[in-house]
């Protein structure tokens, strides 16, 4: 049997505007409703799942694998949004991203606070 992750559940204070969010930061087709979640379909047969829980939402983190051309787009989204952002997980250096394994990446926040990752080369596959 081969396993792989189906979907997981985005918890958040509003799923509108959060899916909202996700999507038009990423790039990708506008979520769906599936009963009490908005479902946003990734290119790797995942989805996030976004189930409004309300205030007090505990910060989680999740990180997309994107190529060159899509993190070019995806970090000048961020850009003209304002968004704060960094270069490391622990928000230790603002305004800059990384060259993990030679590629890119860079963090940022969404409105319920969870640590949000792109990169462009899986960490560990060098470069």
């Amino acid at each position: 049997m081969t396993v792989t992750l189906n979907h997981t559940i985005v918890h958040c204070e509003d799923r509108d505007a959060t899916a909202a969010f996700y999507a038009d930061l990423l790039g990708v087709e506008t979520p769906t409703a599936y009963g009490p979640f908005l479902v946003l379909e990734l290119a790797n047969q995942v989805s996030l799942d976004f189930l409004q829980t309300g205030p007090g939402v505990h910060p989680q983190h999740y990180a997309f694998l994107v190529s060159e051309d899509e993190f070019v787009a995806i970090f000048g989204r961020i850009q003209e949004r304002g968004l704060e952002y960094w270069a490391d997980p622990f928000h230790q250096q603002p305004g800059r991203t990384n060259d993990h394994d030679g590629g890119r990446g860079v963090y940022w926040e969404d409105p319920n606070g969870h640590n949000l990752e792109i990169i462009t080369r899986p960490y560990g596959s060098g470069g």
